[in-house]
């Protein structure tokens, strides 16, 4: 079985957005892991206006064709991380949006959170978490927040995300648990598979 592949999505399309810098950081971490494979999806190319399709696509199909390719693209991936600024309490309108363009292409695949923030993102991780679960996903406890103290910092160009051992830490167990999840709900879908084309023959 080929190594399972990861996204790490980029959940800001702001021009003045901070998410690169996370999604640089995070991106080489997760690359020097033997047992997955990883692409940055940057959502600034995936232009999907407003969700108004007539339903979710699990229930009817997509008639926007962007939105038919970015299912077809989530569901390349085996497993996902999201760099999550929080609004509000709350993760951006893209990311959400993007989010409910897409149905079953998220189901049984891991799903993990940088945020960054007033309180390291934690609010909007959470209403990440909630979504993620509604979608048939396996969010993963491992999570990367990232400060106001610590975002300033980098932010103003006094440190590096890699200076910062406390989230170097929490990014390495971040990618221990998406790749061990990923493997093992892969083999399981793989699995799933196998017993359908089994039943229908």
């Amino acid at each position: 079985m080929s190594k399972p592949k990861i996204a790490i999505v980029v959940g800001s399309t702001r021009a003045a957005r901070f998410a690169d810098v996370p999604t640089q950081w995070i991106a080489k971490i997760a690359k020097s892991h033997a047992d997955i494979d990883v692409e940055i999806v940057d959502l600034r190319d995936w232009p999907l206006p407003f969700f108004d399709e007539v339903a979710s696509s699990a229930w009817a199909p997509s008639q926007n064709e962007v939105a038919q390719r970015w299912q077809r693209k989530v569901a390349e991936f085996d497993g996902f991380i999201f760099t999550a600024a929080e609004y509000n309490h709350a993760p951006t309108g893209v990311l959400k949006n993007a989010i409910d363009y897409a149905a079953n292409e998220w189901n049984k695949k891991p799903a993990s959170f940088i945020g960054y923030g007033s309180v390291g993102g934690s609010r909007a991780i959470e209403h990440l978490r909630l979504i993620a679960v509604e979608l048939q996903m396996a969010p993963v406890k491992s999570a990367v927040h990232i400060a106001w103290g610590d975002y300033l910092a980098v932010r103003q160009g006094e440190k590096k995300l890699e200076d910062l051992e406390h989230l170097n830490q929490s990014a390495t167990a971040l990618v221990n648990d998406v790749a061990w999840w990923a493997k093992v709900l892969k083999a399981a879908r793989a699995a799933d598979a196998i017993a359908s084309e089994a039943q229908a023959a």
